[in-house]
């Protein structure tokens, strides 16, 4: 297992060349108006849909991370992007003059471009979107939201890391958009915990969301909320949102902790949701440090609350992946999981 203090700065290597778990602001962009959202008469359990006037469409619902790349032009430097290869589809909109004319080219110009007019146009279609729809990004470990018109971002083209830059195809591009460059290596952690959205509504709750900070809890919770598993229990640990109380069971096989189960009890004692998250098909995945366990609040990777208009509250941030992307838990066993869209490939 990696040691949990060495983590975090191999999570920002990673992040450099693709995938992040957080998340990304435009700093130029002027905050946009917060819209008066009403809510319905509180329910006695957070988990409960949060309604709002606004309906939002969650049919092909797609949220995005933001990869942080090093910039062509001086290493110091990181050009905020956010790719949606994952969801485009039909011929990829890279000029044919790049690929067949890249041997010729410096690796700055092959590295990263701006597509033409008419490849805009392509990618645009190839993911159901137009120039009147607009990117929300929201840190909601800072509670900052920000929208910027499509026809004001810039499609561009970044050479994957994991591509032989001097025998290129189409297909060894990510391709999306650019949300800002040349942010300095002390910048760009506010792009951490953050997510994206492009659509013509903003899907986002503001200021509902928090770190969960995390406590040992007694042997007793273990027998009281864990049914029996042929794996060896672990630690078992605790911590609140609201009226609910989270409890999380270590799982172990030879000494390390292979799945972490959580399960959320109301203040009625009612258990209300339950989840498991294992690294069982998690080619090198590994747990993220706990919050007032293991790592301190600047540190921070799992985080919970209310985050999606018209849906129940959230928790997410417990494993680190190396393949694939992270998603984010509903508190409700008939939600499903809203994966996070990273263009993790290798």
């Amino acid at each position: 297992m990696i040691n949990p203090l060495m983590l975090r700065k191999m999570m920002k290597i990673k992040a450099v060349t693709l995938l992040f778990l957080s998340l990304f602001v435009v700093s130029c962009q002027k905050e946009e108006k917060k819209t008066l959202i009403t809510e319905a008469k509180t329910t006695n359990d957070s988990i409960k849909t949060t309604k709002t006037e606004e309906k939002i469409d969650y049919t092909d619902f797609n949220i995005f991370s933001l990869s942080v790349i090093s910039s062509a032009e001086k290493d110091s430097d990181m050009d905020i992007f956010i790719s949606v290869s994952d969801i485009y589809k039909g011929e990829q909109p890279i000029p044919a003059d790049i690929v067949k004319n890249h041997k010729q080219m410096t690796y700055e110009e092959r590295q990263h471009f701006e597509l033409d007019a008419p490849s805009r146009k392509k990618l645009l279609n190839g993911i159901h979107l137009t120039e009147n729809d607009s990117l929300y990004i929201y840190e909601y470990g800072s509670n900052k939201l920000q929208k910027k018109p499509i026809n004001q971002l810039k499609a561009v083209a970044y050479l994957s890391p994991y591509t032989d830059s001097e025998d290129l195809d189409p297909d060894s591009y990510m391709i999306g958009f650019q949300v800002a460059t040349h942010q300095k290596t002390t910048e760009y952690d506010r792009f951490n915990n953050a997510i994206a959205y492009f659509g013509n509504k903003n899907p986002f709750i503001e200021n509902k969301m928090k770190p969960v900070k995390w406590q040992k809890a007694g042997a007793d919770i273990s027998k009281k909320y864990f049914s029996h598993s042929k794996l060896t229990s672990g630690k078992t640990y605790q911590a609140q949102y609201e009226n609910m109380t989270y409890y999380l069971q270590d799982y172990l096989e030879e000494g390390n902790i292979v799945d972490r189960k959580l399960v959320v009890i109301n203040d009625r004692k009612e258990k209300i949701a339950e989840k498991t998250f294992s690294l069982a098909g998690s080619d090198g995945g590994e747990f993220l440090p706990l919050y007032g366990i293991d790592a301190d609040e600047a540190n921070a990777f799992q985080y919970t609350g209310h985050l999606f208009k018209g849906k129940p509250s959230v928790i997410f941030g417990f494993i680190a992946q190396s393949f694939g992307c992270p998603s984010i838990s509903f508190l409700d066993k008939n939600e499903k999981d809203f994966p996070i869209n990273c263009d993790n490939r290798h």
